[in-house]
């Protein structure tokens, strides 16, 4: 188990009290949260969502009592789910105020949030602690948020826990599949080949002896569901129906945002060689895994001055095959002459391409310490700027903030960011319900070769051969001569798998000739590769996006002094195998370098093909640009809930009915809340003599919320209403 620390940042261990004077109370938060992610379930979906409403839940603890920001969730109609807020009196030392109500709310839903966690108690624990650290009452629960700052904290958790079972993420039922199921049979993974395979285009599941996810925790079932195929109808932060598909299954409406479209068929163009892109984007998988053997002696300049500066992606899958090097590994990034902010070179870093690769595939993973990859990211955000060169000047420019209002408002844009990506790709991932490499790679396999009808095992959808990587089992070869294989059986140049390994401290596979149909991701053998469909890759879009948030959050493209690192130690870092061999520094100049380092490292560690990233870069960075350009409206205060004066409701109470008066319009919208959030009435009333009559008969004797929206959709006014 390891925590990821960037070692361009000066990591002590501290006492709390320490840590306190140096970090926001956000920046606590926050490390809380990152803390309970890695002690949860590994659940990409469920946390990019937990990320989001905490991040929003402690923006808007500061944003309440700001004369100049707007919030997010309170005074706010948030798809279809309106928080009745009017703060009457503003505290005398409002910097107290905002770091108790952000220490209430956050308490509140990570508790709530991560009360199923395999390791709730330590979870429980520390958050406990940190409130004592920082002298709040957990046994506060009053949400009556006109009386103080703690009880508004718990008011905004209050209302994101409702907003919560309301948003389609089926949180009650412990986000559980209402409708989706896989049409393969699972693949024994343990077993060779693979027999079971129906659909060489869909997903399937995988049998385990004991699955274990990527947090490290063993799961009860071991053919473990799809993770969130219906996340895409999951109310989002940016994301516009304009930019979304919905297709119909299984009784289900899949909501697909940014669709791109179908990926690769195994029959869609010619069978046989590498002219079918779904055999060649496989065999590529496949050929990079002969890059991961410590005696491979290639070698690689690792560092900027080699590496990145990519400024274009290919659109088409048929240009692809110019963006990567099939053979040798990597893409046709060419790096940087100078670094922008010494004006120097970068140093060369020269490097074994299989430790390069190895690590790369071990870091991006995520595990088995995980804070998912939308948790990476704001470990990356948090190291960022914890660097002695960076300042928090908000887009690169004007006075530096203050670090609570530098982190509340960069978590509210990544957190956005990063619900929003989860919520296309994961929309992308259950509609189009894509195979992972290891079932098309062993079912082709255990088909036979597709290249040339004339020589021994040919079958259509078989693997092509490609000499040195991928052939035929004749009868001098070793693995017939042992014993292991067959004449016109199918091997592969490959990394031999976790069969190979007794002891990860001090064992290595090795890349050899295998049999296609045992062929390994370089992946834990208690965990394989994801349980969901791969396209497209989560990664690249989790990471393209929350580059582009970073990038415009700081004004600037480059890492702090121009530079990001990661030190990955000799012999110590790599948890699949021993390793690396030589100490590895992983190194990016900008943002958008470490984004597509994410992507290839999926490549090299068996989990997507191409076709499941260049999409997902190209989705990324469109969310990543438009999450952030979406949170800056709540950076400014708006006028969205001024009441208009000329603009009134009478009689209140009623027991019937209300009079809307305004002599500004003709026609106005009109939602109608409990209090608890729940919409129970939506409705477009038509003036006469500035006048109409809102029949409330039908609701229940309570108090409720009446918010007005003008012809623009802006709010008019919002007032209590008394129904007796």
């Amino acid at each position: 188990m390891r925590k990821w620390i960037f070692s361009l940042f000066i990591y002590c261990i501290a006492t709390l009290s320490t840590i306190n004077a140096q970090h926001s109370v956000a920046r606590l938060w926050s490390e809380e949260l990152l803390s309970a992610i890695r002690n949860d379930f590994a659940r990409p979906t469920v946390h990019a969502r937990n990320l989001f409403h905490i991040s929003a839940a402690m923006y808007d603890g500061w944003a309440a009592y700001s004369e100049d920001a707007d919030t997010y969730f309170l005074s706010k109609n948030n798809n279809g789910f309106y928080t009745p807020f009017s703060l009457t009196h503003i505290p005398d030392d409002v910097r107290s105020a905002q770091e108790a109500t952000i220490s209430y709310a956050a308490y509140r839903l990570i508790k709530h949030r991560f009360q199923n966690a395999p390791s709730f108690r330590e979870i429980e624990e520390d958050i406990d602690q940190l409130m004592e650290e920082l002298g709040y009452d957990v046994q506060l629960v009053s949400t009556a948020y006109q009386c103080g700052a703690a009880q508004l904290g718990n008011y905004i958790a209050a209302q994101i826990i409702e907003y919560g079972y309301l948003d389609g993420a089926n949180e009650e039922d412990q986000y559980a599949n209402q409708f989706y199921n896989p049409v393969n049979p699972p693949i024994l993974i343990q077993a060779s080949g693979n027999p079971n395979l129906i659909d060489f285009d869909r997903w399937q599941p995988i049998e385990f002896f004991q699955f274990i996810d990527q947090s490290g925790n063993p799961i009860g079932d071991d053919s473990p569901e799809f993770l969130s195929p219906e996340w895409g109808s999951v109310f989002p932060f940016s994301l516009q129906d304009e930019n979304a598909s919905t297709y119909q299954k299984d009784g289900f409406d899949y909501k697909v945002f940014f669709d791109p479209g179908e990926p690769a068929k195994i029959d869609d163009t010619d069978h046989t060689g590498l002219n079918n892109p779904y055999k060649w984007g496989h065999s590529m998988v496949s050929v990079w895994s002969s890059h991961l053997d410590e005696s491979d002696s290639t070698l690689w300049d690792i560092s900027p001055a080699s590496i990145g500066n990519i400024t274009e992606y290919p659109t088409d899958i048929n240009d692809y095959a110019d963006f990567y090097n099939f053979y040798d590994g990597g893409d046709y990034g060419e790096g940087y002459d100078i670094n922008p902010v010494t004006n120097l070179p970068y140093e060369p870093q020269i490097a074994k391409r299989s430790d390069y690769a190895r690590v790369l595939a071990e870091f991006w993973a995520d595990g088995p310490d995980s804070e998912t990859p939308p948790g990476h990211w704001f470990t990356i955000l948090n190291e960022v700027v914890d660097h002695p060169y960076f300042t928090r000047r908000f887009m690169g420019s004007g006075a530096e903030l203050d670090p609570l209002e530098w982190d509340v408002k960069s978590y509210f844009a990544l957190g956005g960011a990063m619900h929003d990506a989860a919520i296309s790709v994961w929309g992308i991932k259950g509609w189009y319900d894509y195979i992972r490499p290891v079932s098309a790679i062993r079912g082709m396999a255990e088909r036979g070769q597709g290249s040339d009808p004339t020589l021994p095992s040919y079958d259509p959808y078989g693997l092509p051969l490609i000499p040195g990587y991928i052939e035929l089992v004749d009868s001098d070869d070793p693995l017939h001569t042992d014993g292991v294989a067959d004449t016109g059986d199918i091997k592969i140049l490959a990394w031999r798998g976790p069969n190979f390994i007794s002891n990860p401290a001090t064992d290595e596979a090795g890349v050899d000739w295998i049999l296609a149909k045992n062929w390994w991701p370089y992946q834990r053998p208690t965990f394989v590769t994801p349980p969901f469909a791969v396209y497209v890759s989560g990664h690249s879009t989790f990471s393209r996006a929350a580059a582009e948030v970073l990038t415009a959050l700081t004004g600037d493209a480059y890492f702090p002094g121009g530079m990001g690192e990661f030190r990955c130690p000799k012999n110590s870092f790599l948890v699949f195998e021993d390793g690396p061999s030589e100490d590895i520094i992983l190194q990016w100049a900008t943002y958008r370098d470490a984004s597509d380092q994410c992507s290839l490292s999926r490549i090299w560690g068996g989990i997507h093909p191409p076709v499941d990233d260049i999409p997902g870069r190209l989705i990324g960075e469109q969310i990543g640009i438009d999450a952030f350009n979406f949170a800056l409206q709540y950076f400014s205060k708006s006028q969205d809930n001024n009441v208009v004066d000329n603009l009134s409701v009478f009689p209140n109470p009623t027991d019937c009915s209300v009079t809307i008066a305004y002599d500004q319009a003709d026609n106005i919208d009109i939602q109608v809340y409990q209090m608890d959030g729940k919409l129970v009435m939506d409705t477009r009333i038509e003036l006469s003599d500035s006048k109409a009559l809102l029949n409330l008969e039908q609701l229940d004797s309570a108090i409720y919320i009446i918010v007005a929206y003008n012809e623009q959709g802006e709010i008019l006014f919002n007032e209590k209403v008394v129904v007796l």
